[in-house]
């Protein structure tokens, strides 16, 4: 299902832990997210045939090459309906450097609270906690805000 580019914020007033689950991306790297705690995660949830999918990459790619070395790291699932090869043409088209990730059982939009709408994407602080969750497009200096909260300072690397 996709939805329109009208965004629905949700900060977390208490600590929802984020799920204990490992994964593969397109590229044969094996990520487990309890293995990345200390770092800032992004997580969203895509589609190819998503419009505000495919317009909020732009954000994302910004994201990464501002604060991948800083330590953010950012994966990108295609939803279980998205065929593979529509995803890494997408990918290579779109030039994304970020890691992607297939979800073809649904396991990762299940353990992420049922995610049935594109794009969601959340936000895992270095304790391994679950602190913003958006679906539809994220507001690009909000979400550097809140990355950047977590991050350390330049200078303290």
């Amino acid at each position: 299902m996709i939805i329109s580019s009208v965004a629905l914020y949700s900060f977390y007033p208490r600590t929802q832990i984020a799920p204990d689950v490992s994964f593969k991306t397109i590229n044969n790297k094996q990520i487990s997210l309890k293995q990345l705690q200390g770092k800032v995660v992004l997580v969203t949830f895509w589609a190819t045939d998503c419009p505000s999918c495919l317009k909020e990459i732009a954000h994302l790619k910004n994201l990464y090459h501002d604060y991948h070395q800083r330590g953010l790291e950012l994966f990108a699932i295609a939803m279980y309906y998205d065929r593979p090869n529509h995803i890494v043409e997408t990918s290579k088209a779109y030039q994304i450097p970020y890691d992607i990730v297939l979800d073809l059982r649904m396991q990762l939009a299940t353990a992420f609270g049922n995610v049935s709408l594109t794009p969601t994407t959340f936000l895992i602080n270095p304790k391994g906690e679950i602190v913003y969750q958006n679906t539809g497009i994220f507001d690009l200096q909000a979400m550097q805000t809140q990355i950047e909260s977590f991050l350390p300072t330049q200078g303290n690397k």
